[in-house]
């Protein structure tokens, strides 16, 4: 039985985690809940699933759960604010964390899971791509495992030679995989395009939050959906793929896939392509981590390739979709460029959908930002903390500006 921590429990990643614990009551239990402010909907999973804790980011929420829970009898313990999420990650109550938490919010729970010798499922990218380096030597000194959540990474993993543990994937550098020795030649992340794909820059200077988040294929949260708008989720994913393959930037192509049935791609260099299939729905990915090196029901409708008739690629439109070639600049930079790149997308992102900076601004408000903010060796969490910082403080005077 694996006892699950779920933090970032009434988000998408939660909710589909949830659906595979539920339907395999004899492998997975779970037994820590996280959640940021949705009180009632935290109440009603614990009422659901019994969890051991109960935990809410916003300590100003901490008695409404108290009142909610003592109502519907579900009896855990519950706990409030950042250093709650840490224990939620690093307790003895949990073997797996699903790190679901979307941000730089996630960070420090995500290190913690990792010092902890946690399985750790990675949904949050923003942690790895702010601090891949010091994820890495947190899984070497807790002897932690780390396994993909985001279906283009989960899928790489699964098109890899298998290796003996999975944190030999994401671990320290000397146990990654070494893709030369094992003959790969390059990662293909595949992307749907979002829905504004064949558009011109002209095309989306009038675009709303309800169209940005309106994606064509994944049901996800508002952030990431308008990251998917600006391909800027394709470009942390890049950095994500970089460290946790320990991929160089042109080891590492991006190409634009619609139907969202290839996940992603390993080609190697006698010319063989392994790709992983499947419908869209990321109880795939999450059961695979799960239950790995095994293989369990997630519920998921099987591929009809004779309904999909057809697969489609295209390059990505780099100019029009400036945040992919962001990601990429930032990721060769290296150091805390990587970090102030997401803090000034997490800022501009929020600003959008607050209706305080037009669609275009996002991209215009992170190169600006990377323009002005120096980097620096990203060697402790102190460092990046700051960088985080200051980056949002640049990003904000930046978009009062437009």
């Amino acid at each position: 039985m694996k006892r699950v921590a779920i933090l970032g429990a009434t988000g998408s990643i939660g909710a589909s985690t949830l659906d595979v614990v539920a339907r395999h009551p004899d492998r997975f239990r779970a037994t820590a809940l996280a959640a940021h402010r949705n009180v009632d909907a935290l109440a009603e999973l614990c009422a659901r699933f019994r969890p051991e804790l109960a935990v809410i980011a916003d300590p100003a929420c901490e008695d409404a759960l108290h009142e909610r829970l003592a109502a519907n009898g579900a009896g855990c313990r519950v706990l409030a604010g950042a250093q709650a999420l840490i224990e939620a990650a690093a307790g003895a109550h949990c073997d797996v964390v699903v790190a679901a938490i979307v941000g730089a919010a996630g960070l420090q729970s995500t290190l913690a899971a990792a010092h902890a010798g946690k399985r750790l499922l990675l949904a949050n990218k923003e942690a790895i791509v702010m601090a891949g380096g010091l994820l890495a030597a947190a899984l070497e000194r807790g002897g932690g495992e780390l396994l993909p959540l985001d279906s283009e990474h989960n899928a790489v993993f699964q098109c890899l030679p298998r290796q003996p543990r999975a944190a030999d994937v994401a671990h320290a550098p000397a146990a990654r995989t070494d893709l030369a020795a094992a003959g790969v030649r390059r990662i293909v992340l595949t992307a749907s395009g979002g829905p504004f794909r064949g558009r011109t820059r002209a095309d989306l200077a009038g675009i709303t939050p309800a169209q940005a988040c309106a994606h064509p294929n994944w049901s996800m949260g508002r952030k990431i959906s308008v990251d998917s708008a600006t391909l800027m989720n394709k470009g942390l994913e890049v950095i994500e793929a970089h460290h946790l393959f320990d991929a160089a930037p042109e080891r590492i192509e991006v190409v634009v896939h619609p139907q969202s049935i290839v996940h992603s791609m390993v080609e190697y260099v006698d010319g063989s392509v392994l790709a992983q299939l499947g419908n869209p729905d990321m109880r795939t990915a999450i059961a695979y981590a799960l239950a790995w090196p095994e293989r369990v029901d997630a519920g998921v409708a099987t591929l009809d390739l004779l309904k999909t008739a057809r697969l489609d690629f295209e390059a990505p439109d780099l100019a029009t979709f400036r945040c992919l070639a962001l990601a990429y600049e930032a990721l060769r930079a290296g150091g805390t460029t990587t970090t102030v790149l997401n803090a000034a997308n997490e800022e501009a992102v929020a600003a959008f959908l607050d209706e305080r900076l037009p669609f275009l601004g996002i991209a215009e408000t992170i190169e600006r930002c990377l323009d002005a903010v120096d980097s620096a060796p990203a060697t402790t969490l102190e460092t990046i903390l700051d960088a985080d910082l200051t980056a949002r403080r640049e990003a904000r005077r930046i978009i009062a500006s437009l």
